[in-house]
């Protein structure tokens, strides 16, 4: 079923998706790969000492995102951003449907749908 929104609700480990019309929703539970990523780091070694971008893992929520018209990505830190910035660089098509990127701690799923239904209705009113 094609959908008219969808919220993202990406960190580096986990992402939900929802897909939402008027009267149906769909909650959808992406996991990276293998479980969480530690990285050791040893005195001398520079780096970060923080896991990268999974791109197989950015594959799977852009597949539970499916053909929504309408997504907003929100995410607490810097994934949301990373994975922002994935979609530009290898889904184009998607990213053409973003319409958002904020800030969120770790919402409920309740809480989520709340915050996108009331996103996409001020959205929505602007866009006439």
């Amino acid at each position: 079923m094609s959908y008219q929104h969808a919220i993202v609700w990406i960190d580096h480990q986990h992402a939900t998706v929802i897909d939402f019309s008027v009267d149906d929703q769909h909650v959808q539970l992406v996991e990276r790969e293998g479980g969480p990523v530690k990285v050791h780091r040893k005195s001398g070694i520079p780096g970060p000492g923080k896991a990268g971008d999974d791109p197989k893992f950015h594959d799977a929520v852009v597949e539970a995102v499916g053909n929504a018209r309408e997504v907003l990505v929100v995410g607490p830190g810097n994934a949301k951003l990373a994975f922002r910035k994935d979609l530009d660089h290898r889904h184009a098509a998607v990213a053409k449907r973003v319409v958002g990127v904020e800030s969120a701690d770790h919402p409920s799923n309740g809480q989520l749908l709340a915050f996108a239904k009331q996103y996409f209705k001020k959205y929505d009113a602007l866009q006439g």
